[in-house]
């Protein structure tokens, strides 16, 4: 038979094989939001611990993002050279143990190591698992499993965060860190057993045994298999870096990474600035997490409506929409501080501002083309993190100059507009 298997996948329901896939990298996305935020519900009781003040708790924050950045731009686009899989791994592996040994850091330039180190590992994960289940997922669906598996990443950030508010109180910021590094290691092993690698990276990459190793993984979806592997012609670039930014590409690419720079900016100001400031404005410790806990819910919801949407209206016009009125709502947050509906517009917060950047990853992974797409992906991501740098960094400048909650919203709501503004522009074919 010499049936594309591409064509399989988009013509027939989803396999056994496909699912697994899709639940295997969902749990690696929840323990990188798990990953990525304890720092944040940590954050009060580290500053307690060490007497640091905001401005140094951003850089703390920007550590991780640093790491992230490396990661994405550096790390993720070997799995265009060595396979999905394998960088899932690595990954994984980095994630749980340098987040175990952040537990016996004793100094902030211990926690900066750490935070940077563990965000090589992250930054990786989630654009592989992205190319992966871009790959393994039919057309007509596959914005939405790429949102799904990425609301892995809220899901891990609320079930930290309710861990955390009971764990950190008790027993200690260090405490955390141990349950977090192993639950990370755990999943290694989960990874190498049940995961397959992407059938499109072996068409186009055609390592040795390649055509073995796609009838197998066809056999397990109850498909028959393929007689010979296609001709292609191979990239000379090892890392195709050089591919996002020729002509077809140019145009897109840097819209899509003004659209995911503005977004970071705004995320990373919410996700890593909520807790501390929930404390400031006179919460508790624990209700401060909460408040945490209560953004990453309404992220789920907001990633999961986000992927329905768009498979239905376009992801351009449907994350325009989404990230332009997120922005409005954040230049209006101070109206509500002391109100009893502060809780629930930070879950309209999260709903919106994840929902949309979560829909950019989606429109990256139908923008590029297997050869380097999961480049293309990091590279982007890469983008969006270096304003996930800025956001905080700047955010702890501003919290430690005596700016107000409500004003700091305002500053921040502005990237979120402009991101919403360009997203609805990005000129391409291949998206709608």
């Amino acid at each position: 038979m010499n049936i594309n298997p591409k064509t399989l996948i988009d013509n027939n329901p989803l396999s056994g094989l496909q699912i697994g896939t899709i639940l295997i990298c969902f749990l690696m996305n929840l323990l990188d939001g798990m990953d990525i935020l304890i720092i944040s519900y940590a954050a009060p009781a580290i500053a307690t611990d060490w007497n640091i003040n905001p401005a140094a708790l951003g850089t703390v924050f920007s550590a991780g993002l640093f790491g992230m950045t490396i990661g994405t731009l550096f790390l993720a686009p070997y799995a265009d050279k060595i396979g999905r899989k394998t960088i899932i791994v690595i990954s994984g592996t980095i994630m749980g143990t340098c987040i175990y040994i952040t537990s016996y850091t004793t100094n902030i330039t211990e926690l900066l190591l750490c935070r940077f180190v563990s965000g090589l590992g992250i930054g990786s994960m989630l654009a592989s698992t992205a190319s992966l289940v871009a790959e393994y997922t039919p057309n007509k669906t596959r914005d939405f499993w790429v949102s799904l598996i990425i609301a892995g990443y809220p899901v891990g950030a609320v079930l930290s965060g309710l861990v955390a508010a009971k764990v950190i109180p008790l027993d200690g910021w260090q405490q955390m860190f141990k349950i977090a590094g192993i639950a990370s290691m755990f999943s290694v092993p989960l990874t190498l057993l049940f995961l397959s690698e992407s059938i499109d990276y072996y068409t186009r990459t055609q390592p040795k045994g390649a055509l073995e190793k796609i009838n197998k993984i066809l056999k397990k979806m109850n498909f028959d298999g393929i007689d010979a592997l296609p001709k292609i012609e191979k990239l000379k670039s090892a890392i195709p870096i050089d591919q996002l930014l020729k002509t077809a590409y140019l145009k897109p690419t840097i819209q899509l990474w003004v659209a995911l720079f503005m977004a970071f900016a705004s995320l990373y100001f919410l996700t890593s600035w909520i807790p501390k400031l929930a404390k400031d404005a006179g919460l508790s410790m624990e209700l401060a997490i909460y408040a945490g806990t209560i953004f990453n819910l309404g992220a789920f919801f907001g990633i999961v409506t986000q992927g329905y949407l768009s498979s239905k209206f376009g992801l351009k016009k449907t994350l325009g929409i989404i990230l332009v009125l997120t922005g409005l709502l954040m230049a209006s947050f101070g109206l509500f501080i002391g109100s009893d509906w502060i809780l629930f517009i930070l879950a309209l917060l999260g709903f919106g501002i994840q929902g949309g950047f979560v829909g950019l990853y989606a429109l990256s992974a139908r923008l590029y083309p297997t050869q380097f797409r999961t480049t293309g992906i990091g590279w982007s991501m890469g983008a969006g993190r270096i304003g996930g740098m800025v956001g905080p960094y700047i955010a702890g400048l501003l919290i430690a100059g005596g700016i107000g909650i409500g004003l700091n919203f305002i500053i921040f709501a502005i990237p979120a507009i402009v991101s919403g503004i360009v997203t609805s522009k990005i000129d391409s074919d291949q998206i709608s």
